[in-house]
């Protein structure tokens, strides 16, 4: 092909996905909004007077402000350097509830 659609080295190769090595301050303070709105729901729910099993789990887990930041922004993952990986490695980090770490860990 010519001109600007050219088929270059630089066009074809490289990684289909750019992420960062490490979280921005940003996705940092999205991250403990998060916690802190799930937080506020679970509370609310709690004192509304519901008792079902999820919630009974909810309860369980670590508030916001009870979390490590390594609990905040890294998982474990067996695969990674150091059993941890950055949150935002996660597929669907923002959906899923990661509050702990197994033991041992």
């Amino acid at each position: 092909m010519f001109g600007a659609f050219k088929a270059t080295m630089a066009v074809c190769g490289g990684l289909l996905w750019k992420r960062p090595k490490r979280m921005s301050k940003t996705r940092k303070a999205n991250v403990r909004k998060r916690l802190k709105a799930v937080d506020k729901v679970v509370a609310a729910v709690a004192a509304s007077g519901i008792k079902c099993k999820a919630l009974t789990l909810a309860l369980q887990l670590p508030k916001e402000c009870e979390m490590t930041p390594r609990d905040k922004y890294t998982v474990f993952s067996r695969k990674h350097k150091g059993y941890r990986k950055g949150f935002h490695l996660v597929p669907k980090f923002t959906k899923l509830t990661m509050r702990t770490t197994p033991p041992g860990f």
